[in-house]
């Protein structure tokens, strides 16, 4: 980064600065253990109880009118504020010094040091948000170069959306090949009734959706999804994750509604407003119980606020019902800031590793020609480790899980090597792209299918999953993942940590899940 002082031109520009409001201890506290016990909370009790009160959120928002500041969002629990003012009145009232960041040719106004707040009005806000905005999440999706592919599509056809017969089993692979690989075909599971969110910055094509669904025999039309452009602002052009996203979770959960939460960018203040839109949406989509979100940043470069206020938002999604699956890094065990691996600091990734979201990992799958699973080793890239910023869960325990502090990622796996990756339909032409970005929204797209498969036997919609998959270790529920390495760690009996328990047999999984 290139760090100068900021010109008094940028003291008229506005900026939009989060406060995120917590409960009294004790009351935090005590819904941590209930979501570690795989709880479901209703929603009414989850805001009565463990919310922050009117009292709590009023100081705050009468001091910032005050301030000059305009309000522009409360989340429905309160435990957001979002306000805006122009750089000049942030640095009065915040005492902050705000300089001009240069990162990757683009120059952002950002805080130099920490913010503060009058004593009367800080004891409930757990941090202050969107001061750094150069600080962004990275995608985990990886395209490979069909010039590059070991094997892949024929020649492009007239429309190049035609699988020639001779690849069938062989990358880039679809839907029904992947469902077969993990034991998920023939169950007469739909996702019906369920509806699975996306969080992403933008929104995919409703044309690489249909063309997606038309070359997998899929029945999904344009009318199940729905996007949701959080902040209503202008939004980035699609580029390949949102697509990726959307593509699978539909593909695996055909009859399974979606909503894509596009915020807009990749600024945490951004992610964390379009989390408190996906709370507030609970109420009115009841069966919005799986989230895919496929964006991390190695825990070294994030700050403890941000973490606190994440986890905040994730711990309620957790409590709700709510499993967010979270792709664990496409870097190995050594991501650098921009989501590179090798040369980047041993650490885990957030948000992978909160301890109220399902990490996913990355397999290399590979299918012999009758679609059987012919081998299936650890993706090198596979994002894991241990976790700075939370302590071990008391669910994670079992076979191969190391002793220790921390908490460990991933939790689960599936296939995510882009050598041997996914079809996806992008601008009209066939891509294959992996990355842990594909095998996070197929886990979102299984979850669905078992929440259906509970709801037909008259069984509660999940709780919180990883509180029941770790007893699971080593049984049939799992194919265990034993071969490869991402650098620091070794896959290996039981769990570990590049593919976590390992990949899922969904069929003995739904019989597992009491």
């Amino acid at each position: 980064m290139k760090v100068n002082a900021r010109g008094p031109e940028q003291g008229d520009d506005r900026m939009t600065v989060s406060f995120s409001l917590s409960p009294a201890t004790a009351v935090n506290d005590e819904l941590e253990a209930r979501v570690a016990h795989g709880e479901v909370v209703p929603l009414d009790e989850l805001q009565m109880k463990y919310g922050v009160t009117e009292a709590d959120v009023a100081p705050l928002q009468a001091w910032l009118k005050k301030e000059g500041f305009e309000i522009l969002h409360v989340g429905s629990d309160r435990n957001s504020v979002f306000a805006r003012a122009t750089v000049a009145q942030i640095e009065r009232s915040l005492g902050v010094d705000m300089v001009q960041v240069t990162r990757n040719g683009i120059t952002y106004t950002a805080a130099r040091n920490a913010p503060s707040l009058p004593a009367e009005i800080a004891g409930s806000v757990r941090a202050i948000g969107g001061l750094q905005p150069f600080r962004q999440a990275h995608k985990h999706a990886v395209r490979v170069n069909p010039k590059n592919r070991r094997s892949g599509l024929a020649a492009q056809a007239d429309d190049g959306l035609t699988p020639a017969p001779d690849i069938a089993n062989a990358p880039p692979y679809l839907v029904a090949e992947v469902l077969k690989a993990y034991n998920a075909d023939g169950l007469g599971l739909t996702g019906s009734g369920q509806t699975i969110a996306i969080l992403i910055d933008t929104v995919p094509s409703d044309a690489d959706l249909q063309a997606f669904w038309t070359r997998n025999g899929l029945s999904t039309q344009t009318g199940q999804v729905t996007k949701v452009n959080v902040s209503n602002v202008p939004l980035p052009p699609t580029e390949g994750e949102e697509t990726l996203d959307a593509q699978w979770t539909s593909g695996i959960a055909p009859g399974a509604n979606l909503r894509i939460y596009a915020c807009g960018s990749l600024a945490f203040s951004d992610l964390d407003r379009a989390l408190d839109r996906i709370l507030g949406d609970l109420a009115t989509v009841p069966g919005m119980r799986q989230l895919s979100i496929s964006l991390g940043l190695g825990e070294t470069f994030m700050s403890a606020g941000e973490v606190r206020t994440q986890h905040a938002k994730f711990l309620r999604l957790a409590a709700a019902g709510v499993n967010v699956f979270v792709s664990s890094g496409d870097a190995g065990s050594n991501p650098d800031g921009s989501g590179h691996g090798s040369s980047g600091p041993l650490q885990a990734e957030y948000s992978s590793s909160d301890s109220a979201v399902v990490g996913v990992g990355g397999t290399s799958l590979v299918l012999a020609s009758n679609g059987s699973v012919q081998r299936e080793s650890a993706w090198p890239d596979s994002g894991g480790g241990r976790s700075i910023f939370f302590a071990r869960p008391a669910w994670q325990k079992g076979k191969g899980v190391p002793s220790g502090k921390g908490r460990l990622v991933p939790d689960v796996s599936l296939a995510a090597d882009p050598n041997t990756g996914a079809l996806v339909i992008l601008n009209g032409q066939s891509h294959q792209i992996g990355g842990t970005s594909w095998s996070a929204p197929v886990w979102a797209g299984f979850c669905a299918l078992i929440n259906e498969a509970r709801h037909k036997a008259g069984k509660p919609l999940l709780g919180f999953l990883n509180p029941q998959l770790y007893p699971l270790v080593g049984s049939v529920s799992f194919r265990d993942i034993t071969t490869g390495s991402n650098g620091a760690f070794d896959a290996g009996a039981g769990y570990d940590m590049v593919t976590g328990l390992g990949v899922p047999n969904v069929a003995k999984l739904i019989a597992a899940l009491h």
